[in-house]
């Protein structure tokens, strides 16, 4: 299907002009708008008709708040979320708040003084007064991959809770009860919700989780490698850990080699998020898998669809399904 990008793309210029000129726009030159509008009609180009349903506010940007753009996944929802808000003629500003709610606080009110648009957000807490005065001037707001009821917001989210079960049940089936979880910060919805799937599937397997092996720490390698450590330190130690993301992995295998043990030989480890660079570790890892190009654009049609004003005032949650995939580096236990 034709885009608005394929016509910029032809007409040698940005989408925002594109939309510019669709919707009849005076920033766009005589010259400009003829060749988009001969671009539009060589590729037969239809407009979306809920983009064109926008009442314009200032700038025609949006920006998406993430907790840490160097993490594949985020990197994979901002290009889902590009991609998308490009189709629709938006630009989108991309700042980097380190799961700082101080950060978030100053990004918005440089955001709140641009008249942005609309936001994407990770938020760090459930009490932003920036938010808040998004929500008092009627700028709509996606939060992205959190359960923040509080706040009242558009929300895209995947299920967490289930990913996690699904690798814990894996490994339970696999005779392993020893398994040591590698969490992010107590307190984070995604964090509890990775944490209740794992409790879950210990439940259902009517045992008892070793209290001692539940750890929580920061989503980073650094982490990652401390944690495993301090896991690998008790007695009996872990026969299985589960990461519960993708730089937690990467840092529990360099803690299991720096100790010369051999996955899954020695130990069976599973991570959380399925990204390329998880394929090309020997043993390949398994890993609960959420759809993050995905979130991405539904965060855009979400936001979409409330600038143009058809969605009902309840905010709306959309939870994306997660799976499993098994690879070499899970074994039974030893």
């Amino acid at each position: 299907m034709t885009t608005i990008r394929d016509v910029a793309r032809l007409a040698g210029v940005a989408p925002i002009t594109v939309s510019r000129v669709i919707n009849n726009n005076d920033y766009a030159s005589k010259e400009t708008r003829l060749r988009v509008l001969q671009a539009i009609e060589q590729l037969g180009y239809v407009p979306n008709s809920l983009s064109q349903s926008f009442r314009w506010k200032q700038t025609g940007l949006l920006a998406l708040l993430v907790t840490d753009i160097t993490n594949p996944f985020w990197t994979t929802v901002a290009r889902g979320i590009e991609d998308a808000v490009s189709d629709a003629g938006f630009n989108v500003i991309l700042c980097n708040t380190d799961e700082n709610a101080e950060e978030v606080e100053r990004y918005l009110r440089v955001l709140l003084a641009k008249q942005i648009d609309g936001v994407f957000i990770v938020p760090a807490s459930s009490d932003s007064e920036q938010i808040k005065a998004l929500k008092r001037q009627g700028i709509p707001a996606i939060v992205l991959d959190r359960r923040l009821p509080e706040l009242l917001l558009d929300a895209v989210r995947c299920d967490s809770e289930q990913g996690a079960y699904l690798v814990t049940q894996y490994l339970l089936s696999l005779g392993h009860h020893r398994i040591a979880l590698i969490n992010g910060p107590a307190g984070l919805s995604t964090v509890e919700d990775r944490l209740e799937g794992y409790l879950r599937a210990f439940a259902e397997a009517n045992l008892t989780p070793c209290s001692e092996l539940i750890f929580n720490g920061h989503f980073t390698f650094e982490s990652g490698e401390e944690l495993a450590t301090r896991a690998l330190s008790i007695t009996p130690p872990p026969t299985a850990i589960f990461a519960a993301n993708n730089f937690l992995a990467l840092g529990s295998i360099k803690a299991l080699r720096e100790r010369g043990m051999q996955i899954p030989a020695d130990i069976s480890l599973a991570g959380f998020d399925d990204l390329p660079f998880t394929q090309l570790i020997e043993p390949a890892l398994t890993v609960a898998t959420q759809p993050a190009y995905e979130m991405g654009r539904k965060a855009v049609e979400l936001l979409l669809a409330r600038l143009a004003k058809t969605l009902p005032d309840q905010p709306q949650e959309i939870i994306l399904p997660t799976g499993l995939i098994i690879r070499q580096s899970c074994g039974p236990k030893k």
